[in-house]
């Protein structure tokens, strides 16, 4: 069925439109579906007239003329022997007009026969359309896609999508003190529940089963129009889309006509508009009202409502995040109480003390080379108090707890998962259906494959079937794979480069600033130099992010991966691959290299011939490691996951509707109504592009919470601040801002979670060098049991600082102009070093050997306590909750009753029926065709008003 498909020549039905936006012209049939195109009149005419061209999709009969490539316009084409199109000589027909075809004309003229032979094939698979007149030289043009029940039911079948049927059963809850507290915190949170249309009797749950016309008596089919909702509808239809080919260029689906920008959209419609004064109330409306909007932060998820408008991947998406944001509020509440206890531990810290004490003062070596004076470490007691709110034994409690935290989440996560796999009906999702789904292939898959089946010209007719199987090999994937190899590997250097660049930076602008001789700049030559490359190195994370998202996937694009499945995995690992690299380097390196590598008094290590390698503060790199940590954590949160989430999807849309209004001409278009239809409106959004980006900035989050969370234990707290406000931000992103997606059965988040998994496990061993090489924790430990003459803290500053004999400087390294340099004999570093009166001065010390031993010690001790911990919480914890598994089992017994009751039912019938026809009918023809009658009659009373549909299977 198709409605007005050709020059708009039916009347009254042209400027009708659907007075909801959701359907035909008739206002029965639901758009289940639309494409959407840019076409282009031929403006080519002989006749040379003034004043704009008319359109040309008049009744006269045109000719085209091309160079060698068009097809069937309005008219037959004349065809010479050499295969090229052109008209003949003899003398044409009365209204017969000779119209020249440019390259431009050409492709659109091509583009506009593909359309034609897709929308024909549309029309013989079931599907019904509905396309407006183009009316303007140039425009946008829709084509509406309706499916009727008999497609429905068909590719509902064999989709194997489940389905609900008339049984329902109960579901058993748990009994005793767990009902009790469930009861008590349902009445608490019933405030913060959204109020959305909830199921009558919660208890209560039907039985679903995979569609089956066959049985169809067994499900609760009310209204045929309504019993396949809008999502199933759509993707039933967008599942037709990809499998219908054309013949033009060998083209299979409509993935490949977007890639060849025959259609530029296609996309389902939302239901109708998300605010607006009518009364309707629609899910998209309800969704906005009760989850999209920032001022309803504190309700919790109405999930069940994301996953029917959505689809089950992004619910599993919004109920992964709920649930990390959830487990965010516990691991904030422990890091405020650690933070909070070094506060309150601050003023009785010992160390902290020496080092303030102006009286007990230590001389300090020279921090840079002739320019330098000695300096007190007193000077340093604010850094070094500030140090303490971090670097404390707390801190390796919090390490242990987050690393806990991570084992409990994800196995949380997977109780949560099977939960909502058992009431979304994904518990028995086959296996053939994820193939059927995934099987198809890209559309950048078949072109490449199509090139390579011409580039074999010498392969006969009689190979023609074995062509049909050819698929792409090692040989041909090489290059691919080998420009990924490089360019990733180029990647990561370029990522370490711009880490060394900024190590220079702070290496030479110290160094410049201790030049000046302002008395001020030199006292806060640390801080400016700290602050500065921490923004530089947040700017550079940003821009080298954008960068790698896209390098990314072009090199995923360039391996031509042959499904969407395949395509997305390989591009969350490299992108996850640059990514990590990218944010995490700046901190691996205050955390385990800075310092390193400074060598001592009287041999420094220099780069550039010059430049003395930088040191950590006085108090150790924990303090500007944690800077470092919460200005890209913030930075990257704020910036790019906010701003840049809000503002760029805004601008492309600004971007692209000037684009539209440039492109079309300013004409009279008697086909729009005055009011824009759903479709029009779904297309200005913005196109949906996969779920990874939102995966993907909460994956490193989740790093920056976990992998060094012993350096900054606020870092849950900044998390959840952002995540309340990005779960909102995407909530109305996806309801207001994106075309809606299609929606896909998914049983799992897929490959994320392995990515979790290995964090959570990289986390412990990342926290455990942090409080063993870069915090203080193990030499204190150390010095307070076994150097400490009575048990206390006290002498600690002066158990870790070496002495250095002034004389023994370098020449043309002393500090110049020095008041201090007459009274200064030795000055002091921080080390474990021999004095400078030992016969093996300044070699390594026992002590810095026994607390080397000790740092290894604790690190070999955390990780195995840490692992077996989780190990433990992993087993104690079952991956399916009781509840659920005892459910999933009842629901097969159930079903299998059911289905055992249903065909008893229809056997008796049948009997009884025969028995009847056996007593009223004595001749044995005659009998025959009454019994054949009152089957079918038996028919109609037990499947309602459907009739047997075997008659209308379709070879698919």
């Amino acid at each position: 069925i198709i409605n007005n498909y050709l020059g708009g020549t039916q009347g009254g039905a042209v400027d009708k439109a659907s007075p909801s936006g959701m359907h035909f012209r008739d206002s029965k049939r639901k758009v289940d579906y639309v494409l959407a195109y840019h076409y282009r009149k031929r403006l080519a005419r002989h006749p040379a007239g003034a004043g704009s061209p008319e359109p040309t999709h008049e009744s006269a009969s045109l000719a085209l003329v091309s160079n060698g490539r068009t097809g069937k316009g309005c008219a037959e084409l004349q065809r010479q022997d050499g295969g090229q199109y052109a008209p003949q000589e003899q003398p044409r027909p009365l209204g017969v007009e000779v119209i020249e075809l440019g390259p431009l004309d050409t492709l659109e003229e091509e583009k506009r026969l593909q359309r034609e032979e897709y929308e024909r094939n549309l029309v013989e698979v079931g599907l019904e359309i509905e396309k407006d007149p183009e009316n303007k030289s140039q425009g946008l043009s829709f084509v509406r896609i309706h499916a009727p029940w008999q497609v429905l039911s068909r590719e509902a079948e064999l989709l194997k999508i489940k389905m609900p049927t008339k049984k329902m059963y109960e579901i058993t809850e748990e009994g005793g003190i767990l009902k009790t507290l469930n009861e008590i915190w349902c009445k608490l949170t019933k405030p913060l529940q959204p109020q959305v249309p909830q199921q009558e009797n919660s208890n209560m749950k039907s039985l679903s089963y995979p569609f089956s016309r066959e049985k169809i008596y067994l499900y609760n089919i009310k209204d045929k129009d309504t019993f396949f909702d809008n999502a199933t509808r759509s993707r039933i239809v967008r599942e037709i889309l990809k499998r219908v080919s054309t013949k033009a260029r060998n083209s299979t689906g409509i993935g490949t006509l977007i890639a060849n920008h025959v259609y530029d959209a296609a996309y389902p419609l939302h239901d109708g508009e998300y605010e607006g004064q009518n009364d309707d109330m629609n899910e998209r409306k309800l969704l906005y009202r009760e989850w999209a909007r920032y001022g309803v932060f504190y309700k919790f998820q109405p999930i069940d409502l994301i996953r029917k408008y959505f689809g089950e991947k992004i619910g599993l998406y919004f109920a992964w995040l709920g649930l990390y944001t959830e487990f965010l509020i516990p691991s904030s509440v422990v890091g405020i109480i650690v933070f909070l206890y070094g506060c309150i531990t601050i003023e009785g810290d010992i160390p902290s003390k020496e080092m303030c004490d102006q009286h007990n003062a230590f001389t300090m070596c020279p921090l840079c080379d002739k320019f330098c004076d000695y300096w007190n470490l007193s000077s340093a007691c604010a850094t070094a108090r500030a140090s303490h709110l971090f670097d404390n034994p707390a801190t390796v409690f919090f390490s242990i707890f987050m690393a806990l935290w991570a084992t409990m989440f994800l196995e949380q996560w997977k109780r949560l998962q099977m939960r909502l796999s058992y009431f979304w009906d994904l518990t028995g999702l086959e296996e053939e259906e994820v193939s059927f789904l995934s099987e198809h292939p890209r559309p950048e898959y078949e072109t490449k494959l199509l090139r390579k089946k011409l580039k074999n010209k010498s392969i006969t007719t009689e190979n023609s079937n074995e062509d049909e199987k050819e698929k792409l090999t090692w040989s041909d994937r090489m290059p691919g794979y080998a420009a990924n190899f490089g360019l990733i590997l180029f990647m990561i250097m370029l990522t370490f480069s711009a880490v060394f660049g900024v190590i220079v930076y702070r290496i030479t602008t110290a160094a410049a600033l201790s030049f000046s001789t302002n008395e001020t700049t030199r006292s806060n030559v640390r801080v400016t130099v700290t602050a500065t490359a921490v923004i530089i190195n947040l700017v550079v994370i940003l821009i080298l992010d954008e960068i790698y998202g896209a390098v990314a996937k072009w090199l995923t694009e360039i391996e031509v991966p042959k499904t969407e499945k395949t395509f997305e995995e390989r591009l969350i690992l490299k992108a996850f691959l640059l990514k990590f690299v990218n944010s995490y380097a700046p901190i691996f390196y205050v955390a385990f290299f800075k310092g390193r590598f400074v060598g001592r008094p009287g041999h420094y290590v220099y780069v550039f011939e010059g430049y003395r390698m930088e040191e950590c503060a006085p108090g150790g790199c924990l303090m500007e490691l944690c800077i470092q940590l919460s200005i890209i954590m913030l930075g990257k949160q704020l910036i790019q996951n906010n701003l840049f989430e809000i503002g760029i999807p805004k601008l492309k849309k600004l971007f692209r509707k000037l684009k539209d209004e440039r492109t079309e001409p300013k004409e009279m278009d008697t086909n729009q109504s005055k009011d824009p239809q759903q479709w029009d409106l779904d297309y200005i959004l913005e196109p949906f592009t996969g779920l990874t980006p939102e995966y993907m900035e909460m994956i490193i989050q989740f790093g920056f919470v976990t992998l060094f969370v012993a350096s900054f234990p606020l870092a849950p707290l900044f998390a959840l601040l952002n995540n309340i406000i990005e779960v909102r931000l995407d909530a109305k992103k996806f309801v207001t801002e994106l075309r809606r997606p299609d929606t896909v059965r998914a049983k799992d988040i897929g490959i994320w979670y392995n990515i979790l998994s290995g964090i959570g496990k990289l986390s412990v061993i990342i926290n455990a060098f942090v409080i063993a090489v870069t915090s203080d924790f193990i030499p204190r430990l150390m010095y307070q049991y076994a150097y400490s003459q009575n048990g206390t803290m006290h002498g600690f500053i002066n158990h870790t600082l070496s002495y250095f004999n002034v004389s023994h400087l370098k020449a043309g390294t002393q500090p110049e102009n020095s008041p201090f340099a007459q009274d200064v004999l030795f000055c002091r570093f921080k080390d474990y070093r021999e004095p400078p009166w030992s016969q093996n001065q300044y070699e390594f010390s026992k002590q810095y050997w026994a607390v080397l031993s000790a740092r290894l010690a604790f690190v070999i001790l955390f990780q195995n306590l840490v692992m077996f911990l989780s190990v433990l919480v992993d087993w104690i914890i079952p991956d399916i909750p009781k509840d659920i598994s005892e459910q999933i089992k009842k629901e097969k017994s159930v079903l299998l009753d059911f289905f055992l009751k249903e065909e008893h039912e229809k056997l008796k019938l049948i009997e009884s029926f025969i028995a009847r026809d056996k007593q009223k009918n004595k001749s044995g023809t005659k009998g025959e065709r009454i019994r054949a009658a009152s089957f079918c009659q038996f028919n109609r009373c037990q499947k309602g008003s459907f009739a047997s549909f075997s008659s209308q299977h379709t070879e698919v």
